[in-house]
C-alpha cells in the first residue's frame, strides 16, 4: 500500500471518528487542511463522495458509512501489529547469562541495582562459574570471557582490556626481599592462575613470557588474593581484584614499572548478526560498565570503584 494511501485512509477513520476534521487533525498532530487534503485525494481516487461537507454541517456520506466499517477494523489492526511489534522490541523475558566468578562479582552489584530497574521485563538467570560452558547446548544467550577467544562458531566482540598488576604482602617482600628485576621475580614464589592443567606464566606487554614457580595454583582470582594475602607469594592479578587490597596495604605493587600484557574482556553468543533486544541491552549496559571500570583503572583511582568492583581474576580463554 502507498504511504500516501495509507495517510489518507487514516485521516478518513480519524475525522469519523473525531467528527470533524479539526478533531482528526489533533489526534494526528497535524493540520485541518492537510487532513482535508488527504481526504480529498481519497475521494478522488474513489470516485466517490464520504462526506458531506458544509460551513455548518460534516457527516458522512452512505458511501462513506460503508466504505468507513470497511477499512476502520483493517487500520486497527495495524495498530495493534505494531503495538505488539513494539512490545516485543523491548528488554522482556529471560536472559541466561554466564560469567566467570570473578566478573561476576565486579558487575552484579550494578546489574542488579540498575540493569533490572531500567528493564523490568527482563528476567535474569546468571550462572556464575569457571567452568568453559557450551553457551549453544546448554542454552545460554550470552557470556563474559577473560582472554582470547577460540571457539570459532561464536560471535565475540571486544569490551575492554583490563590491566594486570604483580602483588605481594608486604610480610612476604620483607622475609623474601623485594624483587628488582625480571631475573629476580623468576627466582620468587607466585601464586598462580590455572586454566584447567595449564598454569600461565607472567606475560608481559612486549610479548615475552616468564615462567614462575610456586606452592599455590588456583582458577579463581579470589582464591589467589587470599593466598596473596596471606604471604603464599607474589600475584599476577586483575588490578581491579586487589586495588582495595592495595589501597588498605593488605598488599604491595611489586616491580609496578614492568608492563604487563592487559586482559581482554569479551562478550561471546551464538545469534550472528541478528542479536536479540535483551542480549543488546545486556551487551551494551556491560560494555559501558566496563568502560567505567577500565577508565577508573588506568586513571589511578584512590578509592575503590563505585560499583563496587572488588574481585576479578587473572587473564585466562574462558570459553
Amino acid at each position: 500500500m502507498a504511504t500516501n494511501t495509507l495517510h489518507s485512509l487514516s485521516a478518513f477513520v480519524r475525522a469519523v471518528e473525531a467528527g470533524s476534521f479539526t478533531g482528526a487533525a489533533k489526534l494526528l498532530d497535524t493540520t485541518p487542511s492537510a487532513v482535508s487534503k488527504s481526504v480529498s485525494r481519497l475521494e478522488r481516487r474513489l470516485g466517490v463522495k464520504l462526506f458531506l461537507r458544509s460551513t455548518r454541517s460534516f457527516m458522512l456520506t452512505g458511501e462513506g458509512q460503508i466504505y468507513y466499517e470497511n477499512v476502520a477494523p483493517l487500520l486497527r489492526g495495524l495498530d495493534e501489529a505494531d503495538s505488539t511489534i513494539a512490545f516485543r522490541a523491548q528488554a522482556i523475558g529471560k536472559l541466561r547469562i554466564s560469567m566467570p566468578n570473578d566478573i561476576g562479582r565486579m558487575l552484579l552489584t550494578s546489574v542488579t541495582s540498575r540493569l533490572v530497574q531500567q528493564h523490568p521485563g527482563l528476567s535474569l538467570d546468571i550462572n556464575l562459574s569457571d567452568r568453559y560452558v557450551d553457551i549453544i547446548r546448554e542454552g545460554f544467550d550470552v557470556a563474559l570471557r577473560l582472554g582470547h577467544i577460540s571457539d570459532s562458531e561464536l560471535y565475540a566482540r571486544r569490551l575492554t582490556d583490563l590491566p594486570l598488576v604483580l602483588v605481594a604482602s608486604p610480610d612476604y617482600l620483607t622475609q623474601n626481599n623485594e624483587p628488582k628485576t625480571l631475573a629476580d621475580l623468576e627466582l620468587h614464589r607466585h601464586v598462580r592462575y590455572r586454566t584447567g592443567a595449564k598454569v600461565l606464566p607472567i606475560r608481559l606487554a612486549d610479548g615475552s613470557h616468564i615462567p614462575v614457580t610456586g606452592t599455590f595454583d588456583a582458577d579463581s582470582g579470589e582464591a589467589m588474593r587470599i593466598a596473596a594475602i596471606n604471604g603464599l607469594g607474589i600475584a599476577q592479578i586483575l588490578m581491579s581484584t586487589v586495588q582495595d587490597d592495595i589501597h588498605q596495604g593488605r598488599l604491595k605493587r611489586v616491580m609496578a614499572n614492568v608492563s604487563l600484557m592487559p586482559v581482554p574482556v569479551q562478550v561471546v553468543h551464538g545469534f550472528g548478526r541478528t542479536v536479540p533486544i535483551k542480549v543488546k541491552v545486556f551487551i551494551d549496559f556491560i560494555a559501558k560498565e566496563l568502560e567505567l571500570l577500565a577508565s577508573a583503572l588506568s586513571a589511578g583511582d584512590k578509592a575503590p570503584a563505585e560499583n563496587s568492583y572488588t574481585t576479578g581474576s587473572a587473564g585466562k580463554s574462558n570459553r
